[in-house]
């Protein structure tokens, strides 16, 4: 028995307004009381937890107590009931294994059960048997309530879809004159174009409401478009809750002409082929209208790690339509994202080429007689480059001893042989490769004082040798690049060499209209050929990894030295005064008022809240609708 005796007191209900006997006030007293008088403990410490299930442990004061129980802070645990700890019998023995490692006495006062007996310990168990009994078959039976209740065409409880609003009269979805619409055009759209994306964008253009207010993306057209409610079919049991996937066809219950559609059959049969067609690239359509997206899989987010993912940012006045790269883990660029990392073609593309201008530039100049700062400058002409104070010393390093070690070192050649094949390049380069990561391995075996063992050497060869020969057969199977080569890929191959030749006289060029006369499908293997991946942070290029496995790495002047502002506080720049006046009248505002107040847009108006609030001028106060921005 523990010197200083303590307990923690764990209460638990499943419900917020659970107002019964077994109510968190009443668990409270009852147990305050218990510790006093029952184990002449005054000394004790009440976690609560309000609302949350007993189906496992995944509880904020929950984890929280038992973080505390880790540390050695109680000598004794009580609940009011077992199962307010969990229904689960696994949870409770991993919990009651970690209270006899702590030394900690578990005690149930409704059950009466004291684990400092061993037949206490021996009841509680079984106990906990029958309460997991008693949870799975309470879920089987509201399980088979609601396939009987699905089977007669009734709601179960959902979403109701867009397009449809609840009848408190039917307790079932009826049309919405007003949604409705939106539903109408969007299969009448996809007919057109035959593209979830174009006709997120349409919609998206046209001010369309989504059910919640929010962006038009194609996740969400399809998921109209393939959802058989709008002609009437009323489906349920078709996924599993948990995934998400597809249960077998045999425990599907479907209610065709269960009640009003707003598409005709024929309508969403015709949708259905195009789809299908799409999907299994049948058709040459949707091909030919994909938009490039030049930087596509080459990103990654510089703060969690994940990829980025690509989609269409809106059109310029111009008419030129930027591709927009987010982290993967974004939700439709609302506050609700876990990440707010973005950039879009209007940074990347002059940047990105700016710089690949310097690097051929550089190779074409460098000497052994340039210092690294003679380097850093070179690479770092150009407007889109300002905002760089430096580049990694150990980049520069590196690039001073490959470029002055090596006279015939090219960054690429294309205008060497315009019909060699791209992928017998990308052989020839890992070939390459992996024959001087053999003559590397054979020195450390061989020469080095800190030798590698023999057994390890031997693996490894063997692996690079594999290697090698596997990349050999591979170039025997690629055709000649010495065979009569069409006009198409004459062409393209040319765009290559024409943008070669553009970077290496040109620093300051208009990018937007260099992507008027090359295809962006073009320069994007261009840089697919030449980079890496690209790594991004608060918006801002962090790194540039290239193919010769140098990484580039920037560090940027202070936000207030910087020329390259953002194309989103361009537009929000001239808001914000007016929103700090606004505030210190007012105190605090909501996002609609501030979209009124200054004509900003859903998504530049978040971005200013956000600015604000890295500010520490504001702070936010409430959830979803009722959300307000308060003065600090």
């Amino acid at each position: 028995m523990k010197d200083n005796l303590k307990v923690a007191i764990y209460t638990r209900v499943s419900t917020t307004h659970q107002i019964d006997k077994d109510s968190l006030p009443h668990q409270k007293n009852e147990l305050i009381n218990y510790s006093k008088y029952a184990l002449n403990i005054n000394e004790y410490k009440v976690f609560e937890d309000a609302g949350y299930s007993g189906k496992n442990t995944d509880r904020p004061q929950y984890q929280n107590m038992i973080e505390r129980v880790h540390n050695g802070e109680f000598s004794h645990l009580l609940v009011w009931k077992i199962d307010r700890i969990s229904r689960n019998l696994k949870d409770f023995t991993e919990l009651y294994d970690d209270l006899k490692e702590c030394n900690v006495t578990f005690i149930s006062k409704n059950e009466q059960f004291d684990t400092s007996s061993a037949m206490g310990e021996a009841m509680l168990k079984i106990i906990l048997v029958f309460a997991e009994l008693e949870r799975k078959l309470t879920a089987e039976r509201v399980f088979s309530i609601m396939l009987s209740r699905a089977e007669k065409g009734l709601w179960n409880g959902a979403t109701v879809p867009l397009g449809y609003k609840w009848s408190k009269e039917l307790k079932f979805p009826v049309i919405d004159p007003v949604e409705s619409v939106t539903v109408s055009e969007i299969f009448n759209l996809y007919e057109i174009f035959q593209s979830t994306v174009r006709v997120a964008n349409k919609l998206n253009e046209n001010n369309y409401k989504t059910k919640r207010d929010g962006t038009w993306v194609p996740k969400t057209v399809h998921g109209i478009l393939t959802n058989p409610f709008y002609i009437g079919t009323y489906q349920y049991n078709v996924k599993t809750g948990g995934t998400r996937r597809w249960k077998d066809k045999k425990e599907w219950i479907i209610k065709e002409d269960n009640h009003p559609g707003i598409i005709s059959k024929e309508q969403y049969l015709r949708v259905q082929e195009i789809l299908e067609s799409n999907k299994t690239w049948k058709s040459d359509f949707q091909r030919s209208n994909m938009h490039t997206h030049i930087f596509s899989k080459l990103i990654y987010c510089g703060g969690c790690g994940k990829h980025f993912t690509a989609g269409q940012d809106r059109k310029r006045a111009d008419g030129y339509q930027p591709s927009r790269y987010y982290c993967t883990t974004t939700n439709n660029f609302t506050t609700e994202r876990k990440c707010k990392n973005y950039i879009s073609d209007i940074v990347l593309v002059p940047f990105v080429l700016t710089y690949l201008a310097n690097f051929i530039n550089l190779n074409n100049r460098i000497t052994k007689n340039h210092s690294l700062r003679d380097i850093q400058s070179i690479l770092l002409r150009g407007h889109p480059l300002k905002d760089i104070k430096s580049i990694d010393k150990k980049c520069l390093m590196d690039l001073k001893t490959i470029f002055t070690a090596y006279e015939d070192y090219e960054f690429i050649d294309y205008d060497k042989s315009l019909t060699k094949s791209l992928n017998e390049k990308k052989y020839e380069l890992e070939l390459s490769k992996q024959k001087k990561a053999l003559s590397r391995l054979e020195e450390l075996f061989l020469y080095s004082e800190d030798s590698i063992p023999k057994k390890d050497y031997l693996l490894k060869r063997n692996e690079i040798n594999n290697k090698i020969e596997e990349l050999l057969t591979q170039l025997d199977k690629l055709p000649s690049s010495h065979k009569h080569v069409d006009n198409k890929s004459f062409i393209d191959t040319a765009s290559k060499f024409i943008l070669k030749d553009i970077l290496a006289n040109n620093i300051n060029t208009n990018w937007k209209e260099i992507l008027t006369f090359i295809a962006p499908d073009s320069i994007k293997e261009f840089i697919n050929f030449t980079v890496d991946s690209i790594h991004v942070k608060n918006n801002l290029i962090q790194s540039i990894s290239f193919k010769n496995g140098i990484i580039h790495t920037f560090t940027y002047k202070t936000p207030a030295d910087r020329v390259n502002m953002p194309e989103i506080k361009l537009i929000y720049k001239d808001s914000k005064e007016i929103v700090i006046n606004h505030l210190k009248e007012h105190k605090a505002f909501t996002r609609k008022e501030l979209q009124e107040l200054t004509g900003l847009k859903k998504h530049g108006a978040y971005e200013l809240i956000n600015e604000l609030i890295n500010e520490n001028f504001i702070e936010k106060q409430g959830q979803s609708i009722s959300t307000l921005y308060v003065i600090k």
